[in-house]
């Protein structure tokens, strides 16, 4: 299975090498988010402080915690269908799932490299808030960070699996992932706490995996939470997780079954 996955990651690695230019301008939106939600706190950054004695931060260092790891929900969201899209324009998808290699390693092969480049992205972001802005890490808890991530990365994942196989039998479903995502960025807590919502969003807040994950990172960099303080949200995302995966594997198989019989797998 490695050895499979790590395929995946060098193909699609000299792929994204291939277009050197593009590659390191992908970097630059970072710089000037990091900067853009500085200055933002620098104006607004008092009023949000009653909301945050939690993690006894500042706003900025609230919010790039958000932005930074909010990449792992979008690239879950998104990134299979993206990765299945291309694979069917291509004409490399049929040929992939006509090979003795499982759907399930199909799948998440053809996102690895999605999230090795987010991966760099968030350590960037980190760096960028430790040395230029007012981000502190001392006392985090990096080990229940790694864990509250692993959670959140299966969770995110499975979601967009599902949209995948959807999109797959629909042929067209990106209305539907934008949707979600914005209702996700809205309730989640990405930008702003959860307790500044009215109570009715609140309850749509406790639904979604990405208000745990931002919180579980939050609480393990920001606040060097303890795994007793942790694991209310862990659980959660553990629950996602059990709950969302096998049944992501179960849609996207019968989605491939499906577009075989009709004959549809490369109509895109």
């Amino acid at each position: 299975m490695f050895r499979l996955l790590w395929a995946f990651l060098v193909r699609d690695f000299r792929t994204e090498l291939s277009y050197r230019l593009s590659f390191l301008l992908s970097f630059s939106g970072i710089f000037f988010s990091a900067f853009t939600f500085f200055f933002v706190s620098e104006l607004f950054g008092a009023a949000a402080s009653p909301y945050l004695d939690e993690y006894d931060v500042d706003y900025f260092s609230f919010v790039i915690i958000g932005i930074a790891f909010n990449g792992y929900f979008t690239l879950g969201l998104g990134g299979f269908a993206r990765a299945l899209r291309q694979s069917q324009m291509t004409g490399t998808l049929e040929a992939m799932v006509m090979t003795p290699v499982p759907v399930s390693i199909i799948i998440i092969g053809s996102a690895t490299w999605s999230y090795v480049f987010t991966t760099f992205r968030v350590i960037i972001y980190l760096l960028l808030g430790t040395l230029l802005f007012t981000l502190d890490l001392e006392g985090a808890n990096y080990l229940g960070a790694l864990v509250s991530l692993v959670l959140s990365i299966l969770a995110f994942a499975s979601i967009g699996i599902i949209a995948a196989g959807i999109i797959m039998v629909v042929k067209r479903g990106e209305a539907i992932t934008a949707l979600f995502s914005s209702f996700a960025s809205l309730v989640g807590g990405i930008y702003y706490p959860v307790a500044i919502l009215p109570p009715w969003l609140r309850v749509f807040s406790a639904m979604v995996p990405v208000t745990y994950a931002v919180r579980a990172m939050r609480l393990s960099l920001l606040a060097g939470a303890s795994w007793s303080e942790l694991l209310p949200d862990l659980l959660v995302l553990l629950g996602f997780t059990i709950v969302l995966f096998p049944t992501s594997l179960v849609v996207f198989h019968y989605a491939v079954e499906r577009s075989r019989k009709d004959g549809s797998l490369t109509h895109y």
